[in-house]
């Protein structure tokens, strides 16, 4: 069987020296100066070791414990030497995201002390949940009761409907179209929590 050092076409180091035949030349005797030139170049035919390969086809062969990867659908990108996928997790390309379609809106009472039902109304068409914060109006409670049927009528005509957050009923809140609230669990407050 080759070496590693025969794989890589270099010398072992640890294998026995062939040697020349020292004993012939010495039974030769030492050539004359005009021998020269035919000796020296009847000894590089004579000593140039001749390297044995073994052929590849009596090497034994080795089967890979690994299994073959199938490749992912459509897959694009770049493979390694053994044939599977490469994800390279520094390539930055990724598309950007657009901004949300949906939103959290919340919405108090302007300096006249009004609700912009119009505006609500068309955001929840888009799909927004809207906070209304009916706190600021503290010492007017007809106030108060007017905004809650002004919404519940917005909210009627749209086809939602409008969730009390707290005890009061001064923080509701209206979800968008295709917002899913769940009213089996309705406990309000702190109180439920201890």
């Amino acid at each position: 069987m080759a070496s590693l050092w025969s794989f890589f076409g270099l010398p072992d180091p640890d294998a026995p020296q062939k040697s020349t035949k020292p004993a012939e030349s010495a039974a030769a005797g030492e050539p004359s100066l005009g021998n020269q030139s035919e000796t020296s170049q009847s000894r590089l035919t004579t000593e140039t070791p001749v390297v044995e390969q073994e052929p590849l086809t009596d090497l034994p062969s080795v089967e890979s414990p690994r299994k073959t990867i199938e490749m992912p659908n459509n897959w694009s990108g770049p493979i390694t030497a053994d044939g599977e996928p490469f994800h390279d997790l520094g390539l930055q390309n990724q598309v950007r995201r657009s901004f949300p379609t949906r939103a959290l809106r919340y919405v108090a009472p302007d300096e006249m002390k009004r609700i912009p039902t119009r505006g609500i109304a068309q955001r929840i068409a888009n799909g927004d949940t809207i906070i209304v914060d009916l706190r600021g109006l503290v010492h007017m409670d007809s106030h108060q009761n007017a905004c809650r049927r002004d919404l519940k009528m917005m909210t009627d005509e749209v086809g939602v409907g409008v969730f009390a957050l707290d005890q009061e009923d001064k923080l509701l809140m209206i979800p968008g179209t295709d917002v899913v609230v769940d009213i089996s669990n309705h406990s309000l407050g702190i109180n439920p929590l201890m």
